[in-house]
């Protein structure tokens, strides 16, 4: 099973993130869990959003304490918002910064694998908003192939409708340009 524990902000799209992701694992025949940790916050406050895919039946059903991935939707949570609590070792960070990987890596305080995107500036260049859940979805996959990528396209297409296309172009773009460091 891998676990994926997803910060962002509301608003930004992590938990739609985590939904899109375990609709392409269903798709797959695998299983999938995704669900939101936060309470009474507004729109922009700081949220965690969890995702489990595995081969096997999940049973649990408690938010992820020690995740083999740790994304970062808001690059201002590398530094403050603790997103490399509990992450396993030989886990991997993915990071939406303009920072170098090196940057990020001493913001954030963990020396391990780092896979890092200027999701926002593609957010903004392809959609024409600082959204950066799908941007960082190609992040993702390319730091991690958990799921194929052409099996995101339909969850996409259903959740976003005409917009899809944009949504998916930025996707794309992240997975090209995300740059990992070991």
């Amino acid at each position: 099973m891998i676990e994926v524990r997803f910060h962002g902000r509301g608003g930004q799209g992590a938990v739609t993130s985590c939904e899109l992701m375990a609709q392409a694992a269903i798709a797959e025949g695998r299983y999938a869990q995704a669900f939101p940790s936060f309470g009474p916050e507004r729109r922009g406050a700081p949220l965690q959003a969890y995702l489990r895919i595995s081969d096997e039946p999940i049973r649990l059903r408690e938010k992820i304490y020690e995740p083999d991935i740790v994304v970062v939707l808001d690059p201002a949570l590398v530094a403050g918002g603790n997103v490399k609590d509990g992450l396993k070792e030989g886990g991997t960070l993915v990071a939406n910064s303009p920072k170098s990987a090196d940057d990020v890596k001493k913001d954030s305080g963990f020396n391990g694998r780092t896979a890092v995107v200027n999701a926002t500036k593609i957010a903004e260049e392809e959609m024409g908003v600082p959204i950066t859940n799908t941007t960082m979805l190609g992040a993702l996959l390319k730091a991690a192939s958990l799921v194929d990528k052409e099996s995101v396209v339909e969850p996409l297409k259903n959740r976003f409708g005409k917009i899809a296309e944009k949504n998916q172009k930025s996707l794309e773009r992240a997975f090209a340009e995300t740059v990992i460091e070991e």
